[in-house]
């Protein structure tokens, strides 16, 4: 089985939030979706899992996070800027907020962080790896 990743994030409205991920780009996998969660798909190996506070409770005794409040960014990348930019349009046309910190322009990567209606983060970014200036290269060894 191939290496894969499922964030689990908790979400106040499931079909709110089921329709702000396929406004992103994610698809829903109704094989692993009910009335409690949503298994939304952003590639083979990376997964949302979206998961009403009633469910959420079942996997943790933890608080959940205040509103507002957030202890982890998701970073995507996308294949442009273009991408960066339609998924920050998508995320405050359908009840996110886009540009929740300042956009990343450093000319080989671009990027600009989203949150969604219950303020989760994620940071979609378009990188060029061949542009990257030797100085970033070097501090990378």
């Amino acid at each position: 089985m191939s290496k894969m990743i499922f964030v689990s994030l908790p979400v106040t409205d499931l079909q709110a939030s089921i329709a702000f991920y396929k406004a992103l780009g994610f698809e829903q996998n109704l094989q692993f979706s009910d009335d409690a969660g949503a298994c939304m798909v952003w590639s083979e190996s990376i997964y949302a899992m979206l998961l009403t506070h009633a469910k959420w409770r079942s996997f943790t005794e933890r608080p959940l996070p205040p509103a507002g409040a957030s202890g982890v960014m998701l970073n995507l990348s996308v294949d442009s800027r273009e991408a960066v930019d339609a998924m920050n349009l998508a995320a405050a046309a359908n009840g996110g907020q886009a540009d929740v910190n300042p956009v990343q322009e450093m000319g080989f990567m671009y990027g600009r962080d989203l949150a969604d209606p219950d303020g989760n983060l994620w940071g979609p970014f378009w990188m060029d790896p061949a542009a990257v200036p030797p100085a970033a290269q070097e501090a990378k060894s």
